[in-house]
């Protein structure tokens, strides 16, 4: 099927949003390969732009702050938009191949679902370049199919994952929250962090993930101090056996002034929870005087998932 001559835009922007981890469980790998998980995540103001447009064939190129890692993100059909927007084409039975330009706002290989997003975005993009008008459903379905976190970048908000993180339900939550991200030089792969958490959890009776309580009561009444003693990363010690700077950089948070502080997912981007917007920014310029992390970064949650921003 070809929609050519359908009056259609000539190209569609949309964009979605980093996610964050504020706890997340892991419990001993499945018989498929994959952990169970139960996390809590965060949709924070952290975003990547895909824009997608008619083309001969299927092509993507990237962009953004060099600093992200830009050349770790592979520009060939290997590239999860590219195979996001070959899916829903696939789905929808159109041969309509698109050029993809993804405009990176999060870091690479830093933990935070980069290419979740960017896979959610094609296909909230490529939906509206075909005018597809694909039900909600079925678009998670595709996103479960491309990557554990691609559904939760359509959902964005907050939210409770299980299954391998796949399985998303909206979490209630009061207020905003204030984080400040820190990147570096160079990504973590995550199947090796796992690997990592299984040489870990070798012989000690690693159980199913449950989601904390407390975790869930300090959301639902915007208590600060209290989530900030209830975020958790299981694979935290993983991510620091790799990379045993990251404990100094989580320990120089705390002395500047952050409320909590953990690793992001699978890492190596570190997570700083603070009062308020001002009291962020202060952490922020100390962790960057401090050379802790490069770049920088303040981040407001939650924030909504993918969604069309402009099109021409």
């Amino acid at each position: 099927m070809s929609l050519a001559d359908g009056g259609g835009p000539a190209w569609v922007r949309a964009s979605a949003p980093a996610k964050i981890n504020l706890h997340l469980g892991v419990g001993p790998v499945r018989y498929d390969g994959f952990h169970p998980l139960a996390t809590v995540y965060q949709a924070v103001g952290l975003l990547d732009e895909v824009t997608v447009a008619p083309a001969a064939d299927w092509t993507v190129t990237v962009a953004g702050d060099e600093r992200l890692a830009l050349s770790d993100v592979p520009e060939d059909g290997t590239n999860i938009a590219v195979r996001a927007a070959r899916l829903l084409a696939e789905h929808a039975g159109l041969d309509e191949p698109v050029s993809v330009r993804i405009d990176k706002g999060i870091p690479v290989a830093g933990g935070m679902a980069g290419g979740s997003a960017d896979a959610a975005a094609t296909l909230v993009a490529c939906d509206a370049l075909w005018q597809l008008g694909t039900p909600r459903e079925e678009l998670m379905l595709l996103a479960a199919e491309l990557g554990s976190d691609v559904p939760f970048a359509l959902v964005g908000g907050t939210a409770v994952g299980t299954g391998r993180g796949e399985v998303v339900v909206p979490a209630m939550v009061r207020g905003d929250y204030w984080w400040v991200v820190t990147g570096a030089a160079q990504g973590l792969s995550t199947p090796q962090v796992y690997g990592e958490f299984d040489v870990i959890a070798e012989g000690l009776g690693v159980g199913e993930p449950e989601i904390p309580d407390e975790l869930m009561e300090a959301l639902r009444a915007h208590d600060l101090e209290k989530l900030a003693l209830s975020l958790h990363n299981d694979l935290e010690p993983a991510a620091i056996r790799l990379r045993p700077e990251l404990s100094d950089v989580l320990a120089t948070g705390i002395d500047e002034t952050a409320l909590g502080a953990l690793v992001s997912g699978s890492g190596p981007s570190c997570l700083f929870l603070c009062s308020g917007r001002e009291h962020a920014h202060q952490v922020a310029q100390s962790l960057r005087l401090a050379k802790a992390g490069d770049p920088v970064t303040v981040a407001r949650g939650p924030v909504p998932g993918a969604r069309v921003e402009r099109f021409g």
